[in-house]
């Protein structure tokens, strides 16, 4: 007779596209996670999956088993869940994608204490800024900044964000502080290197606007952003979760063009269809009272009676 354990790597094999990183998202070792391939397939009488040097690939009978394979694992996943929450308790896993700064610097301090009143929930935190799709990846949500791009998600809002032109007091007391967006244009900047551009998209009374200015450096990191804007690099167009605390201590100045970013989001997204468990909505929900309405990081804003976004 089959192991469910066996049930669950082979479906994680299949999505993961490999047996490492299944055993990666398993939290096994990959010899682990082949030794049940193997005693699955022994019990099923049959080669579940193709394997190469290069690669795996489903047998005949490996695609006709994955649909009710994966059917079975979310009954049991489901039921199990039930019965903790008839018990007033969260329990199982709960596999979720967040971008690296946010993550690091609000997700985090934000779920702690909610993974500490839980002792039974299971988190699988997974940060990396790609666009990961949560439906064929197996998240159960992704936490994204920015507009919704996928139809195909579900998303809560858990907190407005706002993108503001910085740079050090320093470098603007050397360079200048631009007025207009052609002064503007006249500056050195700090770009975010996976959207390839060097120019900020501004918004205003007559529409859209492009600033286009020389590149001083491209990375794929907002802190970095951050910290090469407070050392005197250059301009940087950054969301204010990553720039309020150094806005609010002095080391970034705003700058005012009498333009903007357009207003993004922070969100939490689920693939449509899926049944949302509480564990889910129990975490949004503890992220976004962390976070709080207005963000604890626009406080600066407050204490100065203007809005981070305005």
């Amino acid at each position: 007779m089959f192991k469910l354990e066996g049930v669950a790597s082979f479906v994680a094999v299949v999505e993961a596209g490999s047996i490492s990183e299944a055993a990666r998202r398993l939290n096994l070792s990959k010899s682990v996670v082949s030794e049940r391939l193997a005693e699955l397939e022994k019990a099923m009488g049959a080669n579940l999956l193709r394997r190469t040097t290069r690669r795996l690939s489903l047998t005949e009978d490996g695609a006709a088993f994955l649909e009710r394979a994966t059917r079975i694992l979310h009954e049991v996943e489901a039921a199990a869940t039930d019965v903790a929450e008839r018990r007033g308790t969260l329990a199982g896993s709960l596999r979720i994608s967040a971008p690296v700064t946010f993550g690091r610097m609000h997700l985090g301090p934000a779920i702690y204490p909610f993974l500490a009143r839980h002792p039974e929930l299971e988190l699988s935190l997974d940060l990396d800024d790609r666009r990961v799709d949560a439906a064929t990846d197996s998240y159960d949500a992704v936490v994204r900044h920015g507009p919704l791009e996928s139809s195909r998600l579900v998303a809560w809002q858990l907190a407005p964000s706002h993108r503001l032109l910085v740079a050090s007091p320093d470098y603007l007391a050397q360079m200048g502080a631009p007025a207009t967006l052609a002064e503007l244009q006249q500056h050195r900047g700090i770009f975010y290197a996976n959207r390839g551009a060097a120019d900020w998209r501004l918004h205003g009374p007559d529409g859209t606007e492009i600033a286009r200015a020389a590149v001083a450096l491209r990375v794929n990191n907002g802190d970095m952003m951050r910290d090469a804007a407070i050392a005197g690099v250059g301009i940087a167009l950054l969301p204010t979760f990553i720039a309020g605390d150094a806005i609010r201590q002095g080391a970034l100045a705003v700058i005012e063009v009498g333009l903007r970013a357009e207003p993004e989001s922070i969100y939490i997204a689920h693939p449509e269809g899926r049944r949302v468990s509480a564990r889910l909505r129990a975490f949004a929900e503890c992220v976004r009272t962390a976070i709080g309405s207005p963000p604890y990081w626009d406080a600066w804003a407050q204490a100065r009676g203007e809005g981070a976004g305005t």
